[in-house]
């Protein structure tokens, strides 16, 4: 098994330092960022052992007025990491809050790193 969260981790904190891995509990801040490791499961098994996995990431962006510049500027910092960004969509928040929901994938070697993707 291949863990990248804390790559995620460092790539979200180039965009704001209100990132977490929980529902966000820090609203005095314009910018929120959430993110959850959705899947990660075996694609390749060879050798008796792991050699792809594939990896799914939720990240959910609030603020107060606009969610347009945070979401340029995480989809930059993600895909940097390999991850190919599958969905992107405004999501209504009882909060009033702007919400904007993203989800990324990958396959990558856990040996190399090597990333991959399935188009």
């Amino acid at each position: 098994m291949i863990n990248v969260k804390d790559e995620v981790y460092a790539a979200l904190l180039t965009v704001t330092d209100n990132v977490t891995d929980c529902y966000p509990k820090d609203w005095e801040k314009d910018l929120a960022v959430q993110y959850m490791e959705e899947d990660n499961k075996v694609v390749e098994y060879t050798d008796m052992k792991e050699q792809k996995a594939y990896v799914r990431y939720r990240i959910d962006i609030w603020h107060r007025k606009s969610t347009s510049a945070a979401t340029v500027a995480v989809d930059a910092a993600i895909a940097k990491l390999g991850l190919l960004r599958t969905g992107c969509q405004d999501v209504d928040d009882p909060s009033g809050r702007k919400h904007k929901q993203m989800r990324y994938e990958m396959v990558i070697d856990v040996e190399t790193g090597q990333v991959y993707h399935n188009m």
